[in-house]
């Protein structure tokens, strides 16, 4: 839970380095950045000619009852218009259409790191979190660059245009004008401290949401089994009242700056009312003057709207961008070495040497967080065995013993802190882990399934034949119910199997696995959930499809472990106990202890009392 809370750390002070860094995402689009900026240019031109035109019609036509000279004033004024409207749309365009290639950048960047990072990332981090970075967050950047890093240019050169001109026109008037700007500063420092804060407060509890629905839609037959429902109504209703609370903090800022704002832009007008009015009076200005003066005012004040709109808009872009840069920081603790060994042809000898590894420990053995008296939690310690190519192996040991971690540690999902893993020879940290991770098949008690067909699950991407896939299924014995579906093997899978028994997914799993024809088989407690006769044809095929592959089977039901080559017996991290099934019950140790137990009730001959029980055959 701590990195749940991850968000409150972030740093509240303004990173120009921030700003830099989305910017290179513009990068690949000069070009069109540029073009953009030119139209914008021409756009910010444009809008100055129509007061100005406005003041030529009023001083030179208007006042003499000129009409012809009015009219093509009005024609001229119209034209002006038509070509601003056709920059301004260019100018749209081109920009919606480069967010648009940003967003689609910036997503596929954060896709494929979340998919390097270690899987000790994906457990201290919710998936609905995750999910607002991908996509929340990317809109809020998204919008930064469609509507305010380049279009912020276009803003200021008119805001510079229109001063220059009521400078030009009548410098005392254009004083009085701006004389309202200090105050417009003060209003703009408050609304722009108070609504980082809030923007990033909406973030937060918006990713919290995200979070908190994720897990328990998913897990929403534990909720209704367990009669969760009111409880996590009251925990939704507390985190959705803190987004909320946020939201109207934000809203509050906004309600004050905007009529702000138009209060000032009223207050200039007023003034040059009055001062430019007494100027008509006296002739000192002209009446057209002071008309076009009025229009400058509303001008002037706009891109001043503008800008504080668009300084709305970086203020998302920045809450939403600390959070996307601390996901794409994120260090990758499992990657390939610089120059990784190439195995030729895998033959599957697997090797643990003098293993000791913890979840809460850095890679010299040190404890994490640098806390030299805190001890690591180790999972495992000084486990050593070899698995020749071709042979089994199996893991046995009470739930918490370390197996899992075995095959976590082979398959290089985190790196060991003491010894080494070797597949072939070669430590797994010097191979690369697309190699490692193509040697190896492995079928986990909890099978995921994705959406798609019953075939493209057992493919995964891979370019496996039909005829392949199907002689897979036939193995496993998973042929038969799929045939039975509506559309077989087209049958279409609803997210994560749920229209599939659990013993049918693991079947399917069964069938992924041999699909690829890996050189090193692993199976985790992959007939935990098959009926007895399914697991009696399963075993059959295991026979045939492990003969020439190295196998690592996890298993609680010893009955189903009793032909591999080595038992290897856990308890709390260490390896207690190794030999073959008829070697372990002779000893009368742990691994007896445990067979004991579980077969006491059959009618197998297994001794209640302290004997030996029978061996199934």
């Amino acid at each position: 839970m701590s990195g749940f809370h991850e968000e409150d750390a972030l740093a509240k002070q303004y990173d120009r380095k921030l700003l830099v860094r989305l910017l290179r995402y513009l990068r690949p689009y000069k070009l069109a950045v540029a073009a953009s900026f030119v139209l914008i240019v021409i756009m910010a031109g444009l809008d100055l000619v129509g007061p100005w035109l406005t003041k030529e019609a009023i001083d030179k036509h208007i006042s003499r009852g000129d009409t012809r000279g009015l009219g093509a004033i009005a024609a001229l004024y119209m034209a002006v218009l038509v070509a601003a409207f056709a920059v301004r749309f260019g100018q749209v365009w081109i920009l919606q259409v480069t967010g648009q290639k940003v967003m689609v950048d910036m997503r596929r960047a954060i896709y494929a790191h979340l998919q390097r990072l270690p899987v000790a990332y994906f457990d201290r981090n919710p998936v609905g979190r995750l999910m607002t970075r991908v996509t929340t967050d990317v809109d809020a950047v998204n919008e930064l660059f469609t509507s305010g890093v380049v279009t912020v240019f276009g803003d200021l050169f008119t805001l510079f245009g229109i001063m220059g001109v009521m400078v030009w026109m009548n410098w005392r008037l254009a004083l009085v004008t701006f004389a309202v700007i200090p105050l417009f500063f003060v209003v703009t420092n408050w609304f722009r401290r108070g609504s980082r804060r809030s923007f990033r407060e909406v973030r937060k509890w918006i990713a919290r949401i995200n979070a908190f629905l994720q897990e328990n839609i998913t897990g929403m037959s534990v909720v209704q089994l367990f009669r969760r429902e009111e409880r996590n109504v009251a925990a939704f209703a507390e985190i959705n009242r803190k987004h909320a609370d946020a939201n109207m903090d934000q809203i509050f800022y906004y309600a004050v700056f905007y009529p702000a704002i138009e209060l000032l832009a009223a207050v200039a007008t007023a003034l040059i009312l009055l001062y430019g009015g007494a100027g008509v009076l006296t002739g000192a200005l002209t009446l057209g003057a002071l008309v076009a003066f009025v229009q400058y005012s509303e001008r002037f004040w706009r891109p001043i709207a503008d800008l504080s709109e668009k300084f709305n808009i970086l203020q998302q872009a920045m809450a939403s961008s600390e959070r996307i840069f601390a996901l794409l920081d994120t260090p990758l603790e499992v990657q390939a070495p610089p120059s990784p060994v190439r195995l030729g042809e895998v033959q599957g000898r697997i090797g643990f040497e003098n293993v000791s590894f913890a979840y809460n420990a850095p890679a010299d053995g040190a404890p994490a967080g640098g806390d030299a008296k805190a001890e690591p939690q180790w999972v495992l310690q000084d486990i050593d065995f070899v698995v020749p190519p071709g042979r089994s192996v199996a893991l046995v040991g009470a739930t918490g013993a370390g197996k899992t971690s075995i095959i976590s540690l082979l398959a290089r999902l985190y790196d060991v802190q003491r010894g080494r893993v070797t597949l072939d020879g070669v430590d797994v940290r010097d191979l690369d882990p697309a190699q490692l991770r193509s040697s190896l098949a492995l079928v986990l008690q909890d099978v995921h399934l994705f959406s798609g067909t019953i075939a493209s699950n057992i493919r995964l991407g891979s370019a496996i034949p039909d005829e392949r896939v199907r002689e897979a299924a036939r193995a496993v014995h998973a042929h038969r119910f799929i045939e039975a579906l509506p559309q077989g093997y087209e049958t279409e899978v609803k997210e994560r199997g749920a229209t599939l028994s659990v013993g049918q997914k693991q079947l399917l799993s069964f069938a992924r696995a041999l699909a690829h024809d890996p050189r090193v088989l692993i199976l985790d407690e992959a007939t935990s959930s098959i009926d007895t006769e399914t697991e009696a044809l399963i075993q059959t095929a295991l026979k045939v499809l492990l003969k020439g592959r190295t196998a690592i089977v996890i298993a609680h039901r010893l009955s189903t472990i009793q032909n591999v080559d080595e038992i290897l017996v856990l308890h709390k991290g260490r390896i207690r106990e190794r030999g073959t099934h008829q070697a372990l019950l002779a000893e009368r140790g742990l691994y007896w202890r445990l067979y004991q137990l579980q077969y006491k009730d059959q009618e197998s001959g297994v001794a209640v009392g302290g004997g030996e029980p029978a061996v199934a055959t």
